[in-house]
Order: C-alpha cells, then structure tokens, then sequence
C-alpha cells in the first residue's frame, strides 16, 4: 500500500509540473502577443501622421516630389502587410524600410528654412520622433519576450511540453540587412 501512495505522490507531482510548465508557455505566448500588439499599436499612428507630414512638406518642398511619393509608397506597401496579418518578418522588413524612408523627410527640412520654421511641421515632426521611439521601446518589449518565449521552448524540461502543446518559436523584430543601419543620404539637385 505504500507503494500505491509513494507513486500517486510521483505522479500528482508530475502532473503538478507538467501544468506549471504549460502555464508559463502560455504566459510567455501571451506576453508576446501583448507585446506585438504594442508595436501594432504605435504603427497604426505612425501610419495616420506621415500623409499630414507629407502634405506639410509638399507645399514647401515641390520639386522634391520624388521624395514624397518614395515616403507615401512605402508606407502604403508596409501598412498593407501589416492589414493583411503577413507574417512577421515581412512586417518587420517594411517598417524598417518606412522608418529608414522618413528619415529622407526630415532631412529635407534642413534644406528648406521655411519648412523647418513651419509650426505644423515641427509639431507632425515632434510627434513622429515620439511615434519612432516608442516603436523602438515596443521592438525592445517585444524582442525580450521572444527571448523569454523561445528560451523556454528550447530548455529541457519545458521543451517536451511545448512540443506535445504545439508552441512554437518567434522572429525577432530585427534589421534585415546593413543597408537599414546607415544614415540616410539625401541630395539634391541645383
């Protein structure tokens, strides 16, 4: 009889571990699902500031078109893959490209005295900067529960359960390639 009990006990315990185990996948799961959902959140306004931007510097700024149209046709592609739930890294690529193509506008302004005292401008420019750098906060949030996500899945014991439940690893939100970490370079025509 005490054998009985002795392997309940193991059993009970093993179970206990099991669920505790479960638990903190879908904790983490969830956590990063939150934190995807705090850059989405930041997107959606980037999206709404950059065609009042645009317009801003386009009644500064008209024979830099080229520009402009670049700005609005990037965040139209990115704002489409993110409506259209692609997948994560095709998101992440497009945002990075849109941050590194807004930062042409900016650069702009520098070049146009009148743009850069505009009060619109400044105030659309300020929120922007605000927008990018809870962008980059949300990208860290999120990539740190990536990483708290994807460690779990690949440590033993935690491994087997996540493999029986079907949880799976996450992309980190990162910069596709160098080109994305250089400075804009912007010139124009005499």
């Amino acid at each position: 009889m005490m054998v009985f009990y002795i392997l309940l006990a193991i059993v009970v315990l093993l179970i206990l571990a099991v669920v505790a185990i479960f638990n903190g996948l879908v904790v983490l799961k969830n956590r990063t699902e939150e934190a995807w959902s705090d850059i989405d959140v930041q997107l959606k306004r980037r999206y709404d500031l950059i065609p009042n931007l645009v317009e801003t510097v386009k009644g500064y700024a008209t024979h830099e078109q080229g520009t402009l149209t670049k700005v609005i046709e990037v965040r139209n592609v990115a704002m489409n893959a993110h409506n259209s739930n692609a997948p994560m890294e095709e998101q992440a690529k497009n945002e990075n490209m849109l941050s590194s193509t807004l930062k042409s506008i900016f650069a702009l302004a520098e070049s146009y005295p009148d743009l850069k005292a505009n009060e619109n401008f400044a105030k659309l420019q300020d929120e922007l900067s605000d927008t990018e750098n809870k962008i980059q906060a949300s990208r860290r949030f999120y990539n740190g529960n990536v990483r708290d996500l994807n460690t779990k899945i690949e440590t033993f014991p935690s491994n087997v359960i996540a493999g029986m439940f079907g949880f799976v690893k996450r992309s980190f939100f990162e910069l596709a390639d160098e080109k994305e970490r250089e400075n804009v370079k912007v010139s124009f025509g005499s």
